[in-house]
């Protein structure tokens, strides 16, 4: 270590950023590397930071604490943009049931937390340090320490706690998954291929031939578009092929090009006529379908209705792509940057639709600097105001990790106040995300490292690791058991909406080799939002009232 002494003086900006960038670098690579079939991946960057603060290598505390601070606002920051856009409409339909069970796991956790805190040899700040880990919960983990800013002894308690957690964390739920799996196992294949046929909220298209309306009956007006979310873009008739608008008329024998989920497109079509073989997207004409990005300033924040495509331009838009969730164009649809359209019409319309409406893919990668920067002012500012409650000598704070985050989620959900857009392109928001995370990882480990040793190597490592395998498991089993004998719940959502509350990236690729990939994210996605957030505020709420 004496070659790093002679070259950077002691304590300097230059050292610290030389040792951050060794750490990570060390971690990210062992990160990569498989354990028992599963890997550690960006975590592996604070067990890095361990060992080698075990090594004797050490920061300036003021430019850790900064780097770590910093670290942890950009990565709560860029979690709250990717969540923001459906944080709210999670809460629909079987969403609400969803995230139900998210919040069972959680109670359930936070009461074992409770108990576990108790025990001798364990005090409640490395308690709600496992708790965090046992559910791989990172945000929770910066919460906690933010809570405990003044006594620098706990926050690494909380420290040493996630990092003995984080193992049987990651490995836990796919533990439960498996258990649950071979319970289950008489009903698994009939819910894996029923699964495939109506994953998440994909849509289809095909041919209808209407034989049970009346000549004459508007498109709007056919009973089953009131019944059944469908869409109809094209209408064949007499050799010739037409866009199909909400007051067009239909006959009997003409061919409808409906769009839907399967079984409402089925449902449709047994009650408008059957179905036909003949594919419309393969009948010569000059209507075509193109894809639109929404990203002309002008239109932000209007309705389709209140532009008029359908008569002005004699397109259909159909349905369209929003936060990588695709569904049916609804009433009163107000477009959003990056929106993207499907759009039925001649070439010549569909190519004036698209001037409209921008269409610059371009437009999405540039960065919005001026957004980015007041959301995270904003966050934590917010994060600093002090909430008040009965009981409490002290007010509580969001801080650094719930401010930015309540902030982002907010911002990114409204999306466009006056010219500032707070729309963030998947690379940026994934760019940040990583560099936030590896930042406050390398803070951490470097913090807590001699203390992480000393835990494992002569205290009490072996039983912290079994307590939070308590913590991970059993709230996670009895509210998966639970939710299946009671709602029958396809396995692969129950396993979106398990890895979901309990925010296990791992857990959810793992479920992912059960069956056709893909098949849980819509759940996980639904549940991840408020986990999120629960477990951050739960984090907070447990050392403020029983610490």
């Amino acid at each position: 270590m004496a070659i790093f002494s002679a070259l950077f003086p002691p304590q300097s900006v230059a050292w610290s950023v030389f040792l951050l960038a060794l750490v990570a670098c060390a971690g990210l690579a062992a990160g990569n590397v498989k354990f028992l079939g599963v890997k550690f991946g960006i975590a592996a960057v604070m067990f890095s930071g361990i060992f080698f603060s075990w090594l004797g290598l050490a920061m300036n505390p003021a430019m850790l604490a900064l780097f770590r601070d910093f670290g942890l606002i950009l990565f709560v920051y860029s979690i709250g943009a990717q969540v923001g856009p459906g944080f709210f409409s999670s809460f629909r339909s079987d969403g609400l049931r969803l995230n139900l069970l998210a919040v069972f796991i959680m109670l359930a956790g936070a009461g074992l937390t409770l108990l576990i805190g108790r025990l001798p040899g364990i005090d409640l700040p490395l308690a709600v340090g496992m708790y965090a880990g046992a559910v791989t919960n990172t945000p929770a983990l910066a919460a906690a320490q933010q809570t405990l800013a003044a006594s620098p002894a706990e926050a690494g308690s909380v420290a040493v706690g996630y990092a003995l957690a984080f193992p049987v964390g990651t490995v836990g739920v796919i533990l439960v998954i498996l258990l649950l799996k071979f319970l289950f196992r008489s009903s698994l294949a009939d819910e894996l291929a029923d699964g495939a046929s109506r994953r998440g909220s994909a849509l289809v298209t095909a041919s209808v031939k209407v034989e049970n309306l009346a000549d004459g009956t508007l498109i709007r007006d056919i009973p089953a578009m009131k019944t059944f979310p469908v869409a109809v873009s094209r209408l064949y008739r007499g050799g010739a092929l037409e866009v199909a608008h909400g007051d067009t008329p239909v006959r009997r024998g003409d061919i409808l090009l409906v769009v839907g989920k399967q079984a409402d497109v089925d449902a449709f079509a047994a009650a408008a006529g059957s179905g036909s073989d003949k594919d419309l997207h393969k009948v010569p004409s000059r209507i075509v379908q193109a894809r639109v990005i929404v990203t002309h300033r002008a239109v932000i924040g209007r309705g389709l209705e209140e532009l008029g495509l359908e008569k002005r331009y004699d397109v259909a838009v159909t349905r369209v792509s929003r936060a990588d969730v695709e569904f049916l164009v609804p009433g009163g649809y107000v477009l959003q940057f990056a929106d993207n359209l499907a759009v039925v019409g001649e070439e010549s319309s569909v190519a004036e639709v698209s001037a409209l409406l921008g269409n610059s893919p371009r437009d999405l990668d540039q960065p919005r600097l001026i957004p980015v920067f007041l959301g995270i002012g904003l966050g934590v500012l917010l994060g600093s105001v002090p909430i008040y409650l009965p009981g409490l000598a002290a007010p509580v704070k969001l801080g650094l990790a719930g401010g930015p985050l309540i902030a982002a989620i907010l911002f990114s959900w409204v999306q466009t106040i006056g010219p500032l857009n707070w729309y963030m392109p998947p690379a940026a928001n994934l760019m940040l995300r990583e560099l936030g995370i590896v930042l406050f990882f390398s803070c951490v480990g470097l913090e807590c490292g001699a203390k992480f040793v000393d835990t494992v190597m002569h205290g009490n490592g072996l039983q912290v690791m079994l307590l939070a395998s308590v913590i991970s498991v059993v709230p996670a089993f009895a509210a998966g058991y639970a939710f299946k004998l009671r709602y029958k719940v396809n396995f692969m959502t129950l396993c979106g909406a398990l890895t979901g509350a309990t925010t296990n990236p791992p857990a959810l690729a793992f479920s992912d080799t059960l069956a056709r990939p893909g098949l849980n994210t819509m759940a996980y996605a639904t549940v991840y939002p408020l986990a999120m957030l629960m477990r951050i505020l739960s984090a907070q709420l447990i050392l403020l009232f029983f610490r």
